[in-house]
């Protein structure tokens, strides 16, 4: 990495972990992604959700139609399936066969946006998750309890004691990427779990703690789940992000909603910030003095941990101060983005 006061040449990232929607949405925010990012792992949870290697290979396609004819040969979605309570071996062995599905996701049903098909009880899965362990296919994992009895912000520790560790212990070979980590029990968990145990950290949990959610009032675009967390569970996040651990790497899960969606009486979980995002993750890194560690978080430890090869093409970043729109097109409607109205000090150079 070139590492100069008003430039950063970086290795093109790749993002772990986003949500592209599909149809006008898709359109609208597919290009701030691909025009960052080499590869992205695309999250199933589509209305319906994609549950089969035929269904992922047809949003694929969609996706790829939806590339400027600049971006078609630059950008490569890699697809993951929905898993459910019915979720057929069969099905894994279809998708590591087609070489375009890297990853099955779990979200426990109902612990976010459009998981309700989610999983019941993982014990329902134990013949799939065997599957994937034997055939290396990756389990990428919303790692958050639903019990209404556990404190939300508690959500993601007591997933770690309930459920992740006995998995782990049932199925040893598994490969985990524990998705958008919020907690300084995640971060140590990660650090002393083997070597195919992964985590995925988001800009936003780098950029604020739960007080962005209330500051002077209630701030329904800061909403998202796993929820913020404490300050001190943050600053746990940049100093992971910013080790150098190569099983700490980047994901976004940029989430866009309509305003109308995250302005509503029951507002929907998700930040979007495809439009910024390796330039949000550079200010994290800079304010961290660690802008050295910035190429191997956003374009190595993922690629590694995944068993891809690493991007060849380069980005550059520019000292350049520029103001984020305060709104953006969604489809047809508005979303609100991260960091709205504010000024951002790094700009991706064209490319």
């Amino acid at each position: 990495m070139n590492d100069t006061i008003n430039r950063l040449t970086l290795t093109r990232p790749d993002d772990w972990h986003v949500h592209l929607r599909d149809g006008r949405v898709m359109q609208s925010v597919l290009p701030d992604t691909a025009r960052r990012f080499a590869r992205a792992i695309i999250m199933p949870n589509l209305k319906p959700p994609v549950v089969t290697t035929k269904q992922a290979a047809a949003y694929r396609a969609r996706i790829l139609s939806a590339l400027s004819h600049k971006l078609i040969n630059r950008f490569e979605p890699l697809m993951t399936l929905y898993l459910t309570d019915t979720t057929a071996p069969e099905e894994i062995f279809r998708a590591k066969e087609s070489g375009f599905v890297h990853g099955v996701k779990l979200y426990p049903a109902g612990a976010t946006t459009h998981s309700d098909a989610g999983v019941t009880d993982i014990a329902r899965c134990e013949a799939t998750l065997a599957t994937m362990e034997k055939l290396d296919m990756p389990l990428l994992v919303h790692g958050e309890v639903v019990d209404s009895e556990v404190d939300i912000f508690d959500r993601e520790k007591v997933f770690i004691d309930r459920v992740l560790i006995p998995l782990l212990r049932r199925f040893p070979g598994l490969r985990v990427v524990f998705e958008h980590i919020t907690t300084k029990e995640a971060v140590e968990f990660v650090q002393s779990a083997p070597n195919r145990i992964a985590a995925t950290i988001t800009a936003h949990h780098l950029m604020l703690n739960r007080n962005a959610l209330f500051a002077g009032g209630v701030r329904p675009h800061h909403y998202c789940l796993p929820v913020l967390k404490r300050e001190i569970h943050r600053q746990a996040l940049v100093k992971a992000a910013t080790s150098g651990h190569s099983r700490f790497f980047l994901g976004t899960d940029s989430a866009p909603h309509t305003v109308k969606d995250k302005e509503s009486a029951c507002g929907c979980a998700g930040i979007y910030s495809a439009h910024a995002a390796i330039e949000f993750y550079a200010e994290v890194f800079e304010q961290a003095g660690k802008l050295d560690q910035l190429e191997a978080f956003a374009s190595f430890h993922g690629p590694d941990f995944y068993g891809s090869p690493r991007n060849t093409e380069q980005i550059t970043l520019v000292r350049e101060n520029w103001q984020i729109p305060e709104q953006m097109e969604l489809g047809e409607e508005k979303l609100i983005p991260l960091g709205a109205g504010g000024m951002m000090r790094w700009k991706l150079a064209e490319n």
